[in-house]
């Protein structure tokens, strides 16, 4: 049986002015490190004082108002330019409007002058009514477009009647005549003469579905009597 000895532990003591040495060092390392990152700071982030970050932003504003007022004024400038290019445009296509029903009212003018020069004597009926160029145009299947001028020899005498039309159609293989106005028609009004010289008359007449149109015929009547006739092909 042995006896074990208790463990001992040897530290070193340091005397206490060389601790005080070496407290004295740290410190004045820690120091040393702290000045030196304030005058890093202040030589890196001197520009950013209030006083030139407010000027710099009163500059930008400045210029941002100077650029908005510019804007302003280009987008006045283009939408007074867009709203005189409309004004024109609208003035041009009223002129093209005129110079259209102008060409118009200038043909009929010709179309009537053209009448009046064809104009002899031995035209006119005996009864003094005759029609002049009678026109017939196919403008559907199934319409026909007409235009005759009514005139009267006679001086002074006003005529009263109307105009009647037959037109002859192929309907199922056969030759069919349609008589226009028809019985109990609603627009008899138009198909009325009244003038003492003259009178023009046009209009449309619609005729059934799937008729081939070959002639039309216009007659001037008065009071059930045919004073004057006239026929056109088709």
């Amino acid at each position: 049986m042995s006896i074990s000895a208790p463990k001992m532990t040897i530290k070193r003591h340091m005397p206490w002015p060389l601790r005080a040495l070496i407290l004295a060092v740290v410190i004045g390392v820690g120091g040393a490190m702290a000045m030196w990152a304030y005058d890093l700071g202040r030589n890196n982030f001197s520009g950013l004082n209030p006083d030139g970050m407010r000027d710099r932003v009163d500059a930008l504003s400045e210029q941002i108002k100077k650029l908005n007022a510019e804007r302003d004024q280009f987008s006045t400038t283009a939408n007074a330019a867009e709203s005189q290019l409309n004004i024109e445009r609208s003035a041009q296509a009223q002129l093209a409007g005129q110079i259209k029903t102008l060409e118009a009212e200038n043909a009929k003018l010709k179309e009537d002058l053209s009448f009046f020069q064809s104009l002899l004597p031995t035209n006119v009926g005996a009864d003094g009514v005759t029609i002049q160029r009678l026109k017939a145009e196919i403008v559907a299947p199934n319409q026909v477009r007409y235009q005759l001028l009514a005139i009267q020899g006679e001086k002074g005498r006003q005529f009263v009647g109307n105009v009647q039309f037959s037109v002859t159609v192929l309907q199922g293989g056969k030759s069919v005549i349609i008589n226009f106005p028809e019985q109990n028609a609603t627009d008899l009004a138009r198909y009325k003469l009244a003038f003492k010289y003259y009178q023009r008359v046009d209009g449309v007449l619609t005729l059934p579905e799937g008729a081939t149109i070959k002639s039309i015929q216009a007659r001037v009547l008065e009071r059930g009597q045919t004073r004057a006739q006239q026929s056109v092909n088709l």
